[in-house]
């Protein structure tokens, strides 16, 4: 089967993360969040992709190049003005030969897709929309079937008091090429606020499959952090992590920890990390390749991306850190705090709850002094 993945976008909503790598590279356990989407759909029967990139496509090309690394065929199409999601789907029609997988970038799901193919060819449906179950759905699209699971009709965004159903659109359909003849080739058009209400106007056959698996709209960097620990914690399973590590650290290659370190899983530690003497990580927290921790300083619930140095008796709670980071010593970075790539911070300095700091800032030593 073929899928065609939408994966353009900016990520705006995980800013500042996004400011120097695109959404789909974002590091999921070290490795780039495309990278197990990838994976995932080739284990369902997909072997060839085609990747609607935008915003610092270059990197995610440089890094899946035709796709040999992942056991698949790969194609990159880039638009030349924003087109939707339909309208960038639209752009390689020509190449789709049957029954298609349509994706976006930022969702993490173990949705079974092959037993959503099943019911797509069952009900010899046009257009298949993955549903999911929320308790909240005034953030997202709701969807109304029939007892046969037809779509009847889409209400974006409603206010709670006008909800009618829970089930929302998952963000992945399964689709025949014809439909795509309803999208205006060059014009923008969207498949949620276009081309299934149109479809549906028609009387055309539009199902929709219900099911909850696990599900995550990983665009923000709440839901970023969120992932990380449902994965370590084992909520859902993936292979990066084996179920048969009773100690639940799993760790690259080279890393080196001193004796008197403290390591509590959920960990998973990249390669060549450096944990030195009574410094303490304590999980769920994923460490990239080459992060130094340094002595007496402690890491909880959080992700560290890659080249980072923690400086000595320094302290990180629940906390996003980008790659090529400096952070001095005694410095404390709080809860829902996120530093992107290349930012230093010197001795001493404070970042409380939910402080961003930008690509490549720098913080002058703190004059206060710092209290634990």
């Amino acid at each position: 089967m073929q899928a065609v993945m939408l994966v353009g976008g900016e990520g705006t909503r995980l800013r500042p993360l996004t400011c120097t790598l695109p959404k789909p590279m974002v590091p999921l356990l070290n490795r780039p969040f495309l990278e197990h989407a990838l994976t995932r759909l080739k284990s369902h029967g997909v072997t060839e992709a085609f990747l609607a990139v935008g915003y610092l496509a270059q990197q995610i090309q440089d890094h899946f190049g035709d796709g040999g690394g992942v056991g698949l065929t790969l194609h990159y199409g880039q638009e030349a003005r924003p087109l939707g999601t339909a309208g960038a789907v639209k752009l390689v029609a020509p190449s789709l030969r049957g029954t298609f997988l349509v994706c976006n970038g930022d969702v993490f799901t173990d949705l079974d897709i092959s037993a959503m193919l099943a019911f797509h060819r069952e009900k010899r449906a046009k257009a298949t929309i993955f549903l999911t179950s929320v308790e909240n759905p005034s953030a997202f699209g709701v969807v109304e079937v029939d007892s046969q699971g037809r779509v009847k009709r889409f209400i974006e965004k409603p206010p709670p008091d006008r909800v009618t159903s829970h089930w929302i659109n998952g963000g992945a359909y399964l689709l025949e090429p014809e439909v795509l003849d309803e999208v205006p080739p060059g014009d923008f058009s969207m498949f949620e606020y276009d081309l299934f209400p149109r479809l549906v106007e028609m009387g055309a056959s539009v199902y929709g499959y219900q099911a909850r698996p696990y599900w995550l709209d990983m665009g923000t960097t709440y839901s970023y952090l969120k992932l990380h620990q449902d994965l370590l914690l084992g909520r859902i399973s993936v292979g990066a992590l084996s179920s048969e590590n009773p100690e639940r650290v799993w760790r690259g290659p080279a890393c080196r920890v001193d004796a008197t370190a403290v390591l509590e899983g959920p960990l998973m530690l990249g390669d060549g990390c450096v944990i030195e003497a009574g410094a303490r990580v304590l999980g769920p927290t994923v460490l990239g390749e080459g992060c130094r921790i340094a002595a007496g300083a402690s890491v909880r619930g959080s992700v560290i991306w890659a080249d980072t140095t923690i400086g000595p008796e320094a302290i990180l709670e629940e906390c996003i850190v980008g790659r090529k980071v400096s952070l001095g010593p005694r410095v404390l970075v709080g809860p829902g705090c996120v530093v992107a790539d290349g930012v230093q911070v010197g001795e001493g300095n404070r970042l409380e709850r939910g402080i961003a700091l930008w690509p490549n800032k720098v913080l002058q030593p703190s004059s206060v002094a710092f209290m634990p």
